[in-house]
This record gives structure tokens, sequence and C-alpha cells, in this order.
């Protein structure tokens, strides 16, 4: 597991200058055009681009160093931001498509020559497909043979998964809505734009209550898997003159900054200096493993039974 990188960082990047592009290509079909579902996409593509922004202000707060205020350092800066580009998602995005579209059901106007919806919505689909190729592959770099959704399951690094999962609803939305204008005027059915809007609204509020989920849960706190407590906990059971491992208890503080907790029971016959030597290999050789484990506390159990 790394922490966000350059692969990310770029991936950050193209997806905001993707979107503000698009975003003003967008409403300015919207406005020659009147079409609801290409006013939702303006929407969904300006509020990407804020997230985009926000996603990356995360990034670089996350990576200043501890001080005295902030002896743990400012790794979920990241995590709160991320909540804040979900709340913005489902409000925003899924709020005001939803709202235009349910407008437009209500008062359909047909629309005018659809050519720059068409033209705006394939200029959308290769930005959109760039951004995205870029997201997958920064997503990639730490996937493994791991299949996708498992790895969107288990990964703690919103600049990837939220960037990624923003880039693939935009394409989504993209698709929506050009099916939208095509059998609008294809079959004369205003209802049909309308209709559109409405499913890009839903979807934006799908993906935003995903993003919520993952986020809350990691600003709680969350644990490190099953197989990797295994792992640590036989990795320490290995080291000489153990005799005792409590469960080992892990918190993720960022996505490559995880906090491990150990009550370990060294064997009597060592000494307090012997036994602090031990720490420090236990301590080397977990990191050696896994260096997301920034933070170590060991408890020496033996230690506190000698001094009382």
């Amino acid at each position: 597991m790394s922490s966000p990188g350059s692969s990310s960082k770029l991936a950050i990047y193209g997806a905001i200058v993707a979107n503000i592009a698009i975003a003003a290509s967008k409403f300015v079909a919207a406005a020659f055009t009147g079409s609801s579902a290409m006013l939702s996409e303006g929407i969904h593509s300006l509020v990407d681009s804020g997230n985009g922004l926000l996603i990356l202000h995360g990034v670089r707060q996350a990576e200043k160093p501890a001080d005295a205020r902030h002896p743990f350092g400012r790794s979920k800066e990241l995590y709160f931001w991320a909540l804040i580009v979900a709340i913005l998602v489902f409000s925003v995005g899924g709020g005001m498509s939803l709202y235009e579209g349910i407008d437009h059901l209500k008062h359909p106007a047909p629309l005018t020559d659809p050519t720059w919806n068409y033209w705006v919505l394939g200029l959308s689909l290769v930005f959109e497909g760039i951004s995205c190729f870029l997201a997958f592959k920064a997503f990639n770099a730490d996937r493994g043979d791991a299949g996708f959704w498992e790895t969107l399951r288990r990964s703690k690094d919103p600049s990837v998964f939220a960037i990624l999962l923003e880039d693939l609803a935009a394409l989504l939305g993209l698709v929506i809505a050009l099916a939208g204008v095509y059998l609008g005027h294809l079959l004369d059915n205003p209802y049909l734009d309308g209709a559109a809007s409405v499913a890009i609204g839903v979807l934006l509020v799908f993906v935003a209550l995903f993003l919520i989920y993952k986020t809350k849960r990691l600003l709680v706190g969350t644990g490190v898997d099953d197989e990797t407590v295994d792992a640590i906990e036989a990795l320490v059971r290995a080291q000489p003159n153990i005799d005792q491992v409590g469960p080992p208890l892990t918190s993720y503080l960022g996505p490559a900054d995880v906090i491990l907790a150990l009550d370990v029971e060294f064997s009597h016959k060592l000494t307090a200096n012997e036994i602090e030597v031990a720490i420090d290999d236990m301590q080397d050789v977990i990191r050696a493993r896994y260096p997301e484990m920034k933070r170590i506390f060991i408890e020496a159990k033996s230690l506190s039974s000698r001094a009382a």
C-alpha cells in the first residue's frame, strides 16, 4: 500500500482539467438547445471539477508533517475532504439533476437542433475517457491480482477510488444523456430528455451514498483486514523469547498511515534492556513487511509484572 503518489495526483489533475472544459461546453450546448439532460451533465461536470480541487487540497493537507498540535499527523484530512466531496455529489450533483429532470418532465419543451449536444457529448466522452484511463492507472497501481470490486472495497485512498468512481459515473452519465437526446428527437418525445436527467441524478445519488459509506468508516476509524491482522500476529509470535501475544489493534489514520498497538508478553528471563532491544527489533520486522505501520506501540507485559 502506498501513499497518494504521482499517478493518483496526475489522475486528479486530469479530472479537474477535463471537467472544467467539459462543463463549459455542456452549459453552452444546454443554452442553445434547451436540453435538460445536457444542463444536468453540465452541473455534474462542474461539481466534479470542484470535487477534484477538494480532493487535491485534502491530499496536500494530509502530507503535512506532525507537529505539537497534530502529534499523529494530519492524514485524516484526506478522509474529511472526501466526505465533503461525497456530500456535494449527493446534494448538488444528484439533487440538482433530479430537480432539473423532474421540472422538465412537468414542463416539457421541444428541443432545437441537437447537433450541439452531439458534438459536446462526443468530445466529452473523449476527455472523460482520458481522465478515466488515468484514474484506472492509479487504481491498478496496488491492485495486484485482486478483482475490481474487491480492490474497490478494500481501498483506503479516496484520492484514487473517489476520482475513479466520479469518472465512471461521468462516462455512464454521458451515455444516458446521449441516449436521452437521441431518443427524444427520434421519437419526438421531449419527456425522454427529462427522464435522462432524472436517471443521471439517481446515478449520482448512488455513487454519493457509496462514497459516504466508505469515507464514514475511514473517519470513525477502521482497522486493517483480518488477513493482515493474522499475518502481523504470526510475525510477532515468530520472534524469539515471546510467550504470549494479544490480538493486534489497528486503525487507519490515512491511506498509508496505520497505527498498531500490541500486547506482548516476553520471556521472564529477559532483562529490561533486552526487552527494549527486542521491541525495537520487532518494530523493524513489522515495518519491513508493512511500511504503512507508521506508529507501533508495544506494551511489554512481563516488564509491567516485574514492576508490580
